[in-house]
């Protein structure tokens, strides 16, 4: 599936009221999401050749996913800020296998210091603290996946 057949894809599902569509190709998987605020996830995988599309009956339940989203929030005190991720990937705490982890609770973080590594279509995207400040909470287990401006941390800027 090319570029042009995606940016199709995308279109039409932000005509129609169709919450969510997965196509499986040549081992490519695209799941394009919608929301409340028009907004594409595009997510690749390898997998066998699927077309599907989920029935109407699911589309409200998608609508209804951002509500949980605003849960990991609520333990945030009024002088925690938050890291979130930058992007759509799989979040991991150290470089390698046996190598030191970036940022656990405790640790003393500064602007430009290096908390993470976010894997996106097999790039490893090294996440920066934009904060000063110290770990308070790691909000995402290691090797897990993340979408785009979900909390990884809170830190406590005093």
């Amino acid at each position: 599936m090319d570029i042009k057949q995606i940016q199709e894809l995308v279109k039409l599902i932000n005509k129609t009221n169709i919450g969510e569509i997965t196509i499986e190709e040549e081992g490519v998987k695209i799941t394009v999401k919608q929301k409340k605020d028009p907004v594409q996830h595009i997510v690749a995988n390898a997998g066998a050749p699927v077309y599907s599309a989920p029935p109407p009956a699911q589309a409200p339940a998608a609508a209804a996913a951002p509500p949980p989203a605003a849960k990991p929030a609520e333990p945030k005190a009024d002088n925690l800020i938050t890291i979130k991720s930058p992007m759509i990937g799989t979040f991991y705490r150290q470089s390698g296998p046996g190598k030191p982890i970036f940022a656990s609770v405790g640790d003393e973080v500064t602007v430009g210091k290096v908390v993470c590594i976010i894997e996106a279509m097999k790039l490893f995207n090294e996440i920066e603290s934009e904060v000063k400040g110290k770990i308070v909470k790691v909000l995402v287990e290691d090797a897990s996946p993340v979408e785009y401006d979900q909390p990884l941390f809170l830190v406590d800027p005093s």
